[in-house]
């Protein structure tokens, strides 16, 4: 397959060159993964558009096949989408198609047949038709393209065409939110063939981490080849998560090597459906391991420091009850501290509960878990709900609270002897 993001008039100019004598197929150049743009636009798509045109010129006959394959696909995407055909002008559909995907074409002097894909804008084309352009899609996935040729598993240790494809694959329509690597930089030394073996969450979450993604798909392909030049069959297999739990699996075949692109093309569209409906039917959720993060070691100075800290804390005296009559008690509240100033505000934001008398880190574990030492006027069920009231998560344990910053609860309105306070309507 072949994009084409450029306008009519530059793109004939182009098909020129391929023209020459006699008849020309145009076909994909291979190339390296990272000279691959990734198209993850949300264009309509309208394949297997069938044209055959005749003209004075192999210019005319092609721009004037591109022009009746954008009223074909036009009519063929308000049909899908409406249940009914319809057609704009040529004016109006030059500024909703985003671009044409040869497919295949043939080229003569005065002729031109072909079979185009046309892509539409997404929102204008909604807008038009009067329909939902909206998408809900995954969690990100981190996409890794695993070959097997000759025997040998690559994803980014050398540029495949199957890397290749992938990034040629137009997934704005789909509902799984895809994270695909060009291939560049670290991504070889981070994501290869041994990646895909490794069952450990740890390593895992550190690389899902890096780009972004909440879980891993392992799209593999064993390429089988017959005799060089020959044909090939393809066995895909699509998979999920780090214990590559199998989604689908399938065979496609080519009669010639000419064919490899379509050959994968063709596999890739048939494993984003296997995708697409095991997140339908809830088999695509992300691993509940992955989300987990372990307890942070602590180093032998944190412990010397966490000592120190106690050892502070109970030579301190313990303060008088306070005029309610509660005596305050002394309680062991964990926060989660990224940084430093993440320990800053926790400290301010636990003094300044109601109840509360004292806030001291007795712990401190900058991008993990800090422990706090806090005087209460109270249980510690009533310092729960207290913290809960502020927007704070909170975890009970055995005298032990685990407190993570939430969504902060708007105060409450107070009414007014005046006015009425109404809620807006969103």
């Amino acid at each position: 397959m072949q994009l084409s993001r450029i306008s009519l008039a530059t793109a004939i100019a182009g098909a020129l060159a391929l023209a020459g004598a006699g008849v020309v197929m145009a076909q994909g150049e291979g190339g390296g993964a990272s000279a691959v743009p990734i198209d993850a636009s949300g264009s309509f798509e309208v394949s297997g558009v069938q044209v055959d045109v005749t003209g004075k010129t192999a210019d005319l006959a092609r721009q004037g096949g591109w022009r009746i394959a954008q009223r074909k696909g036009w009519e063929m995407l308000s049909e899908r989408l409406t249940g009914k055909k319809s057609t704009l002008g040529d004016s109006a559909l030059d500024a909703l198609v985003t671009g044409i995907v040869v497919e295949r074409e043939q080229i003569g002097p005065a002729r031109y047949i072909a079979r185009l894909g046309v892509l539409f804008d997404r929102g204008k084309a909604g807008s038009i038709l009067g329909v939902s352009t909206a998408v809900t899609r995954s969690a990100p996935m981190l996409l890794v393209p695993l070959e097997f040729s000759g025997g040998v598993g690559r994803v980014f240790e050398r540029e495949t065409a199957w890397s290749r494809a992938w990034n040629r694959f137009r997934s704005g329509g789909s509902t799984i939110d895809y994270v695909r690597l060009r291939g560049t930089g670290p991504d070889a030394m981070l994501i290869n063939a041994g990646q895909t073996l490794r069952r450990g969450r740890n390593w895992w979450r550190t690389v899902l981490d890096q780009y972004g993604a909440s879980d891993v798909l392992v799209a593999e392909v064993q390429l089988r080849r017959e005799y060089p030049g020959g044909p090939i069959i393809g066995v895909f297999a699509a998979n999920h998560g780090p214990d590559k739990r199998p989604i689908a699996s399938f065979a496609l075949r080519v009669d010639n090597g000419d064919s490899l692109d379509a050959l994968l093309d063709a596999g890739i569209l048939r494993l984003d459906q296997a995708y697409q409906k095991a997140l339908a039917s809830g088999l695509l959720r992300p691993d509940a391991l992955l989300a987990a993060r372990p307890p942070r070691v602590k180093t032998a100075e944190e412990l010397a420091a966490e000592a120190a800290a106690l050892a502070a804390a109970e030579a301190t005296p313990t303060p008088s009850p306070s005029a309610s009559g509660d005596a305050t008690a002394s309680f062991t509240v964990q926060v989660d501290t990224p940084s430093a100033a993440a320990l800053t505000a926790s400290e301010s934001a636990v003094r300044g509960v109601p109840g509360v008398r004292s806030a001291v880190t007795t712990s401190l574990a900058l991008g993990g878990i800090s422990v706090m030492r806090v005087g209460f006027d109270g249980p510690i069920a009533s310092l729960r709900a207290a913290l809960e009231a502020r927007g704070w998560q909170v975890q009970e344990g055995s005298g032990v609270l685990l407190i993570r910053r939430g969504v902060a609860r708007p105060p409450a309105a107070q009414p007014s002897p005046t006015a009425t306070s109404i809620p807006a309507i969103k």
